[in-house]
């Protein structure tokens, strides 16, 4: 797995790796609106505890979360510097196919 110790964001590649696995996708979008510890993400997702926390460790690893400890629980929140390099690489891609528009190669 990616791991990021220099503070940059990951790559495009190493974050669409990460996300493609539905319970760490999730997981996402709901540290999007809001800090959350590990028993909230069991709570909202329904997924057991060890589940949780190996999806945590792999998404804080790729630098998509960071934790906080607060007392004797953890915090989780999003990083958005690291999904705005993967948005900004999605949407050049979408102008770039906007800008093909009915562009086709003949085949020989």
């Amino acid at each position: 797995m990616v791991s990021i110790d220099d503070g940059n964001p990951p790559s495009t590649d190493a974050v669409v790796r990460v996300l493609a696995e539905p319970l760490r996708a999730r997981i996402v979008e709901l540290l999007a609106d809001e800090q959350l510890c590990t028993c909230h993400l069991v709570e909202l997702t329904g997924a057991r505890q060890t589940n949780v926390s190996n999806h945590l460790r792999v998404l804080r690893d790729a630098g998509l979360v960071e934790p906080e400890p607060a007392g004797r629980y953890t915090y989780y929140r999003l990083r958005p510097d690291a999904l705005d390099s993967v948005s900004a690489r999605f949407a050049a891609l979408a102008d770039r196919a906007r800008a093909a528009g009915q562009t086709r190669r003949s085949c020989t």
